[in-house]
């Protein structure tokens, strides 16, 4: 994974009016820390930003963040949206060593076409959109894919095993389901319960004016 350089400026005054006014000007306010340094607020240019982190990796992206000429190999640790605008709101930059290992949410993506479980009425469903890995930042993979190819009505693909590429372990529990198989009601399933259901109302509404037949002739 390439490094991609992120500038930033330090020393913006902390506060919500501060932090509207930067948002106004389009630039973030944010924070970088980790590695026993002291929190550093800033400020980076909203479109830089974005170009930053639109290549595969995402929010994976290993950033050098330049401060005042100081540079800071970081990953994104959390994001805080607008909650109706979904804009982003404030950024923190965790500070890491390239040669230690982090922890980092992945995305799944399932490929292939699962014929035998269409063939059966089955629906292949994906229970986890992202996958916790532990890894070197340079090793983080920029997705996680599984193929579905050789899934049958009685597949279930569970986290070990998922093929990862070599120095990434899984954090989450080995037996945890990634992939699962759903079963569909089928139209004739459908209409073969609608039938039976139908004569047993008819059988007992035949069986209702036996009884009052019954009372009648008493």
């Amino acid at each position: 994974m390439s490094e991609t350089v992120l500038l930033a400026e330090s020393g913006r005054t902390t506060g919500s009016a501060t932090a509207r006014r930067l948002r106004a000007d389009d630039r973030i306010p944010g924070v970088v820390y980790g590695h026993g340094m002291d929190p550093v607020s800033v400020t980076v240019v909203r479109r830089d930003l974005r170009v930053a982190l639109s290549g595969a990796a995402g929010l994976n992206t290993i950033l050098d963040l330049t401060v005042d000429g100081e540079v800071y190999p970081t990953l994104v640790k959390d994001i805080q949206r607008h909650p109706v605008k979904r804009n982003v709101q404030h950024i923190d930059f965790i500070q890491v060593n390239l040669n230690e290992e982090v922890t980092v949410a992945v995305p799944v993506r399932l490929e292939g076409e699962a014929k035998a479980v269409e063939a059966d009425g089955g629906l292949v469903d994906l229970t986890m959109t992202e996958l916790e890995v532990v890894t070197t930042p340079r090793n983080i993979p920029d997705e996680v894919v599984i193929d579905v190819s050789d899934m049958d009505m009685d597949t279930t693909i569970r986290v070990s095993d998922i093929p990862l590429p070599a120095g990434v372990t899984a954090a989450a529990d080995p037996e945890f389901p990634v992939v699962t198989v759903l079963t569909m009601r089928t139209p004739v399933l459908d209409a073969e319960e609608a039938a039976a259901e139908a004569a047993a109302e008819e059988g007992e509404e035949g069986d209702a004016a036996g009884d009052s037949a019954g009372d009648d002739s008493d």
